[in-house]
């Protein structure tokens, strides 16, 4: 990370914490159970807009860097539950099928383990049930 993108992506974070502090002090102690419900999935354009192009306009689209990003947390296992639901709900908005983010996971069983794909897994289920159980 070059000094320029270091110094924005920390203004950024201050930024953020300012407003989440403005919205709700509460939310400072907040505990991480539940999180990835407070947040509704943004639509695919939004999402192509901030994560397709605004930190990479020429690299990947808002899908690839969504899988690529939900291999990262797979291998995290059980420490990034709220994130990783919340990144299938992400990816599955920006086109990814079921089974693109099923192989995403199962590829991470070899740098994670077999426990953190297992965990990754079940996660994308629940939210794949979720979303079926929404439409009927």
């Amino acid at each position: 990370m070059n000094e320029t993108y270091a110094r924005m992506f920390s203004q950024m974070m201050e930024s953020s914490q300012e407003m989440l502090r403005a919205f709700n002090p509460a939310l400072e102690g907040m505990k991480v159970a539940g999180f990835d419900k407070m947040f509704p999935t943004m639509p695919a354009d939004i999402m192509e807009m901030w994560f397709g192009k605004t930190f990479n306009r020429e690299g990947l689209d808002a899908k690839t860097r969504l899988l690529v990003t939900l291999a990262g947390l797979t291998v995290l296992g059980a420490q990034a539950e709220p994130q990783v639901k919340l990144t299938v709900r992400h990816a599955l908005e920006a086109g990814a099928s079921e089974r693109e983010i099923a192989e995403v996971i199962w590829q991470m069983s070899m740098f994670g383990g077999l426990p953190a794909m297992q965990k990754a897994l079940e996660l994308a289920q629940s939210v794949f049930d979720e979303k079926k159980e929404a439409k009927g």
